[in-house]
């Protein structure tokens, strides 16, 4: 087998973050009495949502001030007078409670069994343990390697050190990092030095610079790059 480990992202790889973002702000908005919130206001949050998480992986913003700054910046563009640190805990809760997987995750979790599979994810550690755990993958991975929880965040070399450390890897040429973000993902793995494989269902066009090893459009693509050919 040409990996041993295979290191996951969350959202937009095995997760459908699309769809538990929606339905999440979708509840946030009705348990505060705006039943046409998500419709109206949706599309905005998403732009603005968009700009924060870069600064994250660019380190100009903190993942506690994130979660409140983006309900901030979305109420005061749209001149609502609503507490976004109250607004943010009730999304958090929402969010961890929806579990949607991408299509074939659980095939392909399923069938990498030989592999150490780990995740390693942006994000808040209640929201993404509550949603792993109530998922069918909850028994698939070794370690849980979470940015709020182990203080470093991808891109950032750190983060790999310390999944590094965590697991006792020694050889880089084993370990395979898998995610839909060229920017986080690839850019964090090339930069370590590890191999990397962009999920990209969506066939979009890079035009970042930065490019991984492999470039797959299905999760059951991923069986023949790390050399499992009984795919499901």
């Amino acid at each position: 087998m040409k990996y041993e480990i295979i290191l996951f992202d969350v959202d937009d790889t095995l997760f459908d973050f699309k769809r538990t973002e929606e339905k999440a702000l979708q509840k946030t908005f009705r348990a505060h009495e705006m039943l046409t919130g998500l419709e109206e206001y949706g599309s905005t949050y998403k732009e603005i949502s968009k700009v924060l998480w870069r600064d994250l992986e660019e380190g100009r913003i903190t993942l506690p001030e994130l979660g409140v700054e983006r309900f901030r910046r979305l109420f005061a563009t749209v001149h609502l007078d609503i507490n976004a640190e109250a607004f943010s805990r009730t999304y958090l809760e929402n969010l961890g409670k929806e579990i949607h997987l991408m299509p074939g995750a659980v095939e392909l979790c399923n069938s990498l069994t030989d592999c150490r599979l780990v995740i390693i994810t942006n994000g808040f550690s209640s929201v993404q343990t509550s949603r792993i755990a109530g998922s069918p993958l909850c028994h698939s991975f070794e370690e849980l390697i979470i940015s709020e929880e182990v203080g470093y965040k991808k891109p950032d070399r750190e983060i790999f050190e310390h999944t590094f450390s965590k697991l006792q890897i020694t050889d880089k040429a084993n370990v395979l990092i898998v995610g839909d973000s060229l920017t986080s993902d690839i850019q964090g793995g090339n930069q370590f030095g590890i191999d990397t494989c962009w999920f990209n269902p969506d066939r979009k066009d890079n035009h970042t610079g930065i490019f991984p090893t492999y470039e797959i459009h299905e999760l059951s693509e991923l069986l023949t790059i790390v050399g499992r050919t009984d795919r499901p």
